[in-house]
């Protein structure tokens, strides 16, 4: 029986992003502990993970969107949603890269002779693979080899000698990788000093090898992936090497030196024109610059010493957002000097919160915060990173939103896996995590601090005020775009024209079952006298009844209540 040739589908992306995923999680710590250039922060891993894990909900996303229908989305939606994904998720110079390799690979299968077509063959991988490998060396304003761009260009290259369907054109782009990444040590000397391959290079063979298992249904031979490791001797000697390597200190071009003190990454909208200039501008200001992205939206990568002037540059080009700013700190590899050991605090609380005045807020309160910006939730990994961040033995894990429960399990259950212990409390709002904050002690025996903070928030009903985007059914009944809709506890209890008004008859509902204290947290979007009118309402209504107002910033609703 004549064997099928075997193509890429739709079908088969979902399936490539699922597995990459999960074999990065599985390589993450690795290639963490291998990552010296361009910055030894021991990232790299998580980074690529994060990426990945972005471009897969993206994709899972599209496929949600058929349901049970019929049809199921073409190769153009899969591989489209799958680099948007990838590029407004990228962390990292290796995640931004990546991000580029798969918007380069995107542009082949989902559009020039692939068309709308349902499959791409062997040939059109060949060709999708050249795309992405070229277009990611010129996102990177000044190209290294030895690193992730040198691998890519090597799987390019051997798929190109290959003849036959995607499985084939798959396996051979995987084996070039791994025989390019086992000679990165030998074409970048920071990475032969301390005896490790390329972290990035590393990742993508990862990478590749999922792309096989998608194409072919097989796992890649170990002893075929062996040759991924062939310079990393064992890893606790390869890491001690690493930490040498980032005492010593590293530049762009692997020298030692001291470098940039910032890495900047954010997306940005903006046109081609105004990017050319905002890429000259940059590369003026520091090192590592990767810009990828089109179509409008890019995302810009730099490591510098004046962040402030990297985020202005992008004022001026356009619309920056999802702004992160990382200091690489005292000790690492930027400043030169050995990097002091930092100990394990005994506890700490991990929250995600809907706006940076919240952030704020829970920040002086001693907890490190996740931010979720409206309609972009943090994903699995991204709680990991926080509960690493804290570096504590012990971490309660506030979620603050009914819908992150999943995530945010998925994360506590990694965590744990790490040695850390994890408490999950399951807070559907930011309200019940200040409850919860408030009654925290970190003296307490860890059992006894989880159940009084979990005791806290479940005593404390929520409340959200938002605008209707359109007419729905509600259970309150049909709400028109532009209505003013309460929400209690998750489900529309009021809706009405007028904000204040609305708010005051939400806030009426929850005390008519008792209350001692109200919160109040005030969005950008909420009208000035808000806060003061509820106050006063409270005030003169509800005796012995406590309110405390706080600032929310873009937190995405106008009004969040809380009722203790």
């Amino acid at each position: 029986m004549a064997q099928v040739p075997q193509t890429l589908d739709a079908l088969a992306v979902r399936t490539w992003c699922g597995l990459a995923l999960r074999a990065l999680g599985r390589a993450r710590e690795e290639i963490d502990a291998i990552n010296v250039y361009p910055v030894a922060d021991g990232d790299t891993g998580t980074n690529l993970y994060l990426t990945v894990e972005s471009a897969a909900t993206a994709v899972e996303a599209v496929f949600a969107g058929y349901g049970t229908g019929t049809e199921e989305p073409s190769l153009a939606d899969a591989a489209r949603a799958m680099a948007h994904g990838a590029l407004i998720g990228a962390r990292g110079n290796s995640g931004t890269i990546l991000a580029q390799l798969l918007r380069g690979m995107a542009q082949v299968l989902a559009g020039g002779e692939a068309g709308e077509a349902s499959h791409c063959d062997g040939a059109g991988l060949r060709r999708a693979l050249r795309h992405a490998a070229d277009s990611a060396r010129r996102a990177v304003a000044h190209p290294v080899e030895g690193t992730v761009l040198t691998v890519a260009a090597a799987a390019a290259a051997a798929a190109e000698e290959m003849e036959g369907d995607c499985g084939a054109v798959a396996r051979a782009a995987y084996e070039g990788a791994g025989l390019a990444l086992a000679q990165t040590p030998d074409r970048l000397a920071v990475l032969r000093r301390a005896g490790v391959v390329d972290a990035g290079g590393r990742g993508l063979v990862t990478v590749l090898g999922a792309l096989v298992e998608a194409c072919t249904g097989e796992a890649v031979n170990e002893i075929t992936r062996a040759r991924e490791t062939v310079r990393e001797s064992a890893a606790a000697e390869a890491h001690a090497r690493v930490e040498a390597v980032s005492g010593a200190g590293a530049c762009a071009d692997g020298a030692e030196d001291d470098g940039p003190a910032y890495e900047v990454i954010y997306l940005l909208e903006a046109g081609d024109e105004a990017v050319a200039r905002l890429r000259a501008r940059l590369d003026a200001l520091g090192d590592s610059l990767v810009v990828v992205g089109g179509d409008g939206l890019w995302n810009v990568h730099v490591h510098v010493d004046d962040a402030g002037a990297a985020v202005e540059a992008g004022v001026e080009a356009g619309r920056p957002y999802r702004i992160r700013i990382t200091h690489f700190g005292a000790g690492d590899v930027h400043t030169g000097g050995e990097r002091p050991p930092r100990e394990h605090a005994q506890r700490a609380v991990v929250a995600v919160v809907p706006g940076e005045g919240l952030a704020g807020l829970y920040g002086e309160a001693g907890a490190t915060t996740v931010l979720a910006r409206p309609g972009e939730p943090p994903a699995s990994g991204e709680l990991v990173q926080a509960v690493r961040r804290a570096h504590a033995r012990e971490v309660v894990l506030l979620p603050n939103d009914a819908e992150l429960r999943h995530t945010a399990a998925a994360a506590a259950e990694q965590a744990r896996a790490e040695g850390i212990r994890v408490a999950l409390i399951p807070t559907r709002s930011a309200v019940q995590g200040i409850a919860a904050l408030a009654v925290h002690e970190p003296e307490r025996r860890f059992d006894e601090d989880v159940v009084q903070m979990t005791s806290a928030a479940g005593a404390t009903r929520y409340a959200e005020v938002i605008v209707a985007e359109r007419q729905s059914w509600t259970s309150a009944g049909i709400c028109q775009a532009g209505d003013v809709l309460g929400l209690i506890d998750g489900d529309v209890a009021v809706i009405g024209p007028d904000l204040t008004a609305t708010a005051e008859t939400l806030l009426d509902r929850m005390l008519r079952a008792g209350g001692e204290l109200v919160t109040l947290v005030v969005g950008d979007e909420a009208p000035e006298s808000v806060a003061a009118h509820l106050e006063t309402h409270v005030r003169e209504s509800y005796l012995a009844v406590d309110t405390l107002v706080y600032r929310g910033g873009r937190q995405g609703s106008p009004l969040l209540i809380g009722v203790e």
